[in-house]
């Protein structure tokens, strides 16, 4: 009879940073918002609760995870952050992997676990043991977000009045390129998201210009320009499977000029052109329970399909 070795979970220390980035740059579902860089930024308003999971000496699985009282969350400072797996990862481990999970959580008095999993458009293979895992913890599916995707190669067409705007456009001379100016663009998304919505940006534009700056093969900024006046810009999280903006806003101009529309052009058929996907982000509030009509239905005028993104909480009390 073979003996299985146990898995063992440990809270993460700085001593593992080399070896935590490491095994995400390596993962079947790693994105470079799990690197410790971009994990630790916001140190000062998460306090962290990442998990790395042992079997024998070698590192099989991460979670990065913040705590907040008796919860602790996969991650709060992040659209997902369920546990990250390279390709040697199995079903059976993975079930070992939440009962090692579940006996630390236990013992360090955590009543209950928010689980946002990572979306399939970022698994590099196959990586959804963990939704069987939860399954079998009876883990509770409490929120399901749902985003807009365009899928690399040949594209749905554009609505009638989308390619219309775009013409426009194309026709006025703006100028569609790279920029650093993120503190720039950042004042501008803040104003367009307060005239419209009554938010600010998650991001302020010194976090932004920082992560950019830590991350410049990762995290992009694209504007449309007249001359040098900034008239719309889009912020681009790019990982090795998906394309994802972040921000896509433009000045009260921009909006009547049609330049996001030139900008989005430029990404979906050039730029990104060979992404596998680009994805446009949620378009739904309230634990997804509330549908932004207006902002999906932009999103699909793009040619965007649904993609969602599931929350889980498992409870752990004895």
């Amino acid at each position: 009879m073979s003996h299985v070795i146990p898995i063992r979970a440990m809270l993460y220390e700085p001593t593992y940073k080399g070896q935590w980035d490491a095994f995400v740059r390596g993962a079947k579902n790693g994105v470079f918002l799990f690197y410790r860089d971009y994990l630790e930024y916001h140190a000062d308003r998460f306090s962290d609760f990442s998990i790395l999971f042992f079997q024998d000496e070698r590192l099989v699985a991460l979670l990065p995870a913040n705590r907040a009282n008796d919860v602790v969350v996969s991650h709060g400072g992040l659209t997902f952050g369920g546990v990250v797996t390279d390709s040697k990862m199995t079903v059976e481990r993975m079930l070992d992997v939440f009962s090692a999970l579940v006996d630390l959580l236990r013992a360090r008095d955590v009543k209950k676990l928010v689980y946002k999993a990572i979306p399939h458009i970022y698994h590099v293979l196959p990586a959804e043991e963990d939704l069987y895992a939860l399954f079998m913890q009876d883990a509770r599916l409490f929120r399901r977000d749902v985003s807009s995707t365009v899928v690399g190669g040949p594209k749905l067409p554009l609505s009638r009045s989308r390619r219309r705007v775009l013409k426009h456009a194309q026709g006025l001379g703006l100028q569609v390129r790279p920029s650093r100016d993120f503190l720039g663009f950042m004042a501008i998304a803040e104003a367009s998201l307060q005239a419209r919505h009554g938010v600010r940006p998650v991001h302020t534009g010194t976090e932004m210009q920082l992560l950019a700056d830590r991350f410049p093969e990762n995290i992009k900024l694209f504007t449309a320009n007249r001359n040098e006046e900034i008239l719309g810009g889009v912020i681009m999280y790019e990982s090795q499977m998906v394309a994802h903006g972040q921000y896509r806003n433009a000045t009260v101009e921009g909006m009547k000029l049609g330049a996001l529309d030139l900008i989005m052009d430029v990404l979906l058929n050039d730029v990104y052109k060979d992404k596998h996907f680009h994805d446009f982000g949620s378009s739904t509030l309230d634990d997804g329970r509330k549908l932004d009509e207006d902002l999906i239905q932009n999103k699909e005028s793009y040619g965007g399909r649904a993609i969602v993104y599931d929350s889980y909480e498992l409870s752990l009390y004895m």
